[in-house]
């Protein structure tokens, strides 16, 4: 059994990790609320949260039609082609893209809806084959052939780098995504860093964290 008091106590408890790690910046927390219900993403929502994060577009759909309109939705998942729809239909964020043909999928769309979307683009920080997202050195490539967007603004980079219990192994991954971002000035953003090393990420420059369990409790 999950309660708004443990949830409003686990906020706090990341809130003032995040503000101690990050001197004075702002970094958002992004709820990743994959598998959680919508009764549990309300209470994080009565305890003030406004961002959360969902993995998988039909499981969200269901819960963003039922909570507030002022949640701020941001897809975390991998993007699969014929999703592209849904995902700019119910997000205002979507950090996971991995390559031209799904940017200007994504603006197309969007274009179609009549909307604006934010778009990171996901970083294979450890050459890891069973994740996806960009080679770090394809991402100039990439940039470069995204032309003209009216729908869809680049605002940075998403990494989920290779899982060490200890976290401060992460760290040289966190660092390599910062590192890449600031050859390109508009690259503002940087979303890394989940329950297990977002004070870490946080350190090293993340502008938003991704947090489940340390939020929500054990997923069920």
């Amino acid at each position: 059994m999950y309660s708004n008091s443990m949830i409003q106590s686990n906020l706090s408890r990341i809130q003032a990790a995040v503000a101690a790690a990050a001197a004075g910046r702002a970094v958002k927390i992004i709820g990743a609320s994959k598998t959680v219900s919508s009764e549990r993403i309300r209470e994080a929502y009565n305890t003030g949260m406004r961002s959360f994060g969902e993995n998988r577009i039909q499981e969200a759909i269901p819960k963003i039609e039922n909570l507030p309109d002022e949640i701020e939705w941001h897809f975390i998942g991998h993007l699969q082609s014929n999703k592209v729809r849904d995902a700019v239909r119910y997000f205002s964020w979507i950090h996971s893209v991995d390559s031209s043909r799904l940017l200007h999928l994504i603006d197309k769309e969007a274009s179609k809806q009549q909307k604006q979307i934010s778009i990171l683009f996901e970083i294979n920080l450890g050459g890891e084959e069973t994740k996806h997202g960009l080679a770090p050195e394809l991402l100039k490539e990439v940039l470069d052939a995204s032309g003209n967007l009216d729908h869809v603004t680049i605002r940075g980079l998403m990494a989920i780098p290779p899982f060490f219990e200890d976290a401060d192994k992460v760290r040289p991954y966190f660092r390599r995504l910062k590192e890449l971002a600031s050859t390109h000035p508009s690259l503002t953003e940087l979303s890394m860093g989940m329950s297990h090393d977002y004070i870490v990420a946080v350190e090293e420059g993340a502008t938003m964290v991704r947090i489940g369990t340390a939020l929500f409790g054990e997923r069920l």
